[in-house]
């Protein structure tokens, strides 16, 4: 009978003795860190529906690590690096998400079946209630995505791998998966975890950021109700169809995201149920559970030695902050133009981690004053937020591409 040594029952453990010290530690801190993913995300403390998927899949691939050979190891997840033709048909014939990743993934396809589903979910109308003062909060609340590209110019990074962490300022995950897939193909998975994570706790520091920037008498502003036009579909539609049209003649690298959303928005407003249920449920978080499992299988011990990941976590929170800032300063611009009508917590929510900023901006105010309501105002300069990120991302891609 053969002997049989225990450590080859047993590779993921083999693997991790046989490792340098420091790849086994790493390997060690990240199913660590995954497992906290998803108990936080169980807990509602970060995103469930994108750190739970993201946690298991980091803790997995970091533990099934095997031998493929006497000097190779690997896993069964997938590999990334896969482009000779035939190397990519054998790691699809052995890598269960090799499939999903090489023909959703790599290619940008699942960011835009996420703008599908948003872009459903999305009520145009409240964008159209006051559309110039949507717009002006929307292009203040850039300020990250704008200001923390110079400024990470200035530590070092070259400005395609600058241009895709000040993405992270637009709130908007799948814009940033676009952008640093087209800019910083190295760089996407750290970018885009970095970008989730922050997200996730935006929630809970953007209120923080609202009673330090507004006091509670503006906080508690009544705006008027009874004067919100209404607004018909057939607006929408045509808005919808015209705009995507033009962003896509002006910035046509990025015109799979506004076909994407815009096309969702008018399924929405067509009241096609088959298609509003099928892109609302199944695609859109079919795809964010793809996206979330793809990212944490990525994240291996590799990328958290990369030393540039603490400069992207800095520079991540440094987008955000910069970005809710503008946004509120957005917000005082246009109670003043108002004549002090307008209540400047809006101004949030031209951040576009949408629906949330808008819920924290409806939070706050109602906190402040309960006959406070906001909400569609806050949801349409989130609308606005979605277009202006998407626009901006349009502009670094077709510069530094």
């Amino acid at each position: 009978m053969p002997e049989i040594e225990f450590l080859q029952i047993f590779q993921g453990l083999a693997t991790l003795l046989a490792a340098e010290p420091v790849i086994a530690l790493a390997r060690v801190a990240l199913i660590c860190l995954g497992i906290a993913f998803v108990y936080l995300g169980v807990k509602g403390t970060l995103e469930p529906l994108i750190m739970i998927p993201m946690g298991f899949g980091m803790s997995s691939v970091n533990a099934g690590v095997l031998a493929l050979s006497a000097t190779k190891t690997g896993t069964l997840f997938l590999d990334p690096i896969a482009s000779d033709p035939a190397q990519l048909m054998d790691a699809l014939q052995i890598n269960f998400l090799q499939p999903i990743y090489t023909f959703s993934f790599s290619n940008g396809l699942i960011a835009v079946l996420i703008f599908f589903g948003i872009g459903v979910l999305s009520d145009i109308g409240y964008m159209l209630i006051s559309p110039m003062r949507c717009m002006i909060i929307a292009i203040f609340a850039e300020l990250g995505t704008v200001l923390t590209f110079p400024i990470a110019v200035a530590l070092g990074l070259p400005l395609n791998e600058a241009a895709a962490i000040a993405m992270v300022g637009s709130a908007d995950a799948p814009m940033v998966l676009y952008t640093s897939l087209l800019l910083a193909r190295d760089l996407f998975v750290p970018i885009t975890i970095v970008a989730y994570l922050y997200l996730s706790l935006a929630y809970a520091g953007y209120p923080y950021l609202v009673r330090l920037m507004v006091p509670k008498r503006l906080r508690g502003l009544v705006m008027e109700t009874k004067s919100i036009p209404n607004i018909s579909k057939g607006e929408k539609i045509t808005f919808a169809v015209i705009t995507s049209t033009l962003l896509s003649f002006l910035f046509p690298v990025a015109s799979p995201l506004f076909m994407g959303f815009f096309l969702g928005i008018i399924i929405r407003e067509s009241g096609v149920k088959p298609f509003i249920e099928f892109i609302g449920g199944p695609v859109l978080y079919g795809a964010t559970f793809f996206l979330g499992l793809l990212l944490g299988v990525l994240f291996e011990a590799s990328t958290i030695l990369d030393p540039k990941v603490i400069l992207l976590l800095i520079l991540g929170i440094t987008a955000l902050l910069l970005s809710g800032i503008g946004g509120i300063i957005g917000g005082y611009v246009v109670y003043w133009m108002s004549g002090k009508t307008f209540n400047p917590v809006i101004g949030i929510a031209g951040v576009s981690c949408l629906p949330t900023t808008a819920k924290v901006a409806q939070k706050e105010a109602r906190a402040a004053n309960k006959f406070a309501i906001i909400l569609p105002w806050a949801m349409g300069a989130s609308v606005s937020g979605v277009i202006t990120s998407a626009i901006i991302a349009g502009i670094y891609v077709s510069l530094l591409r």
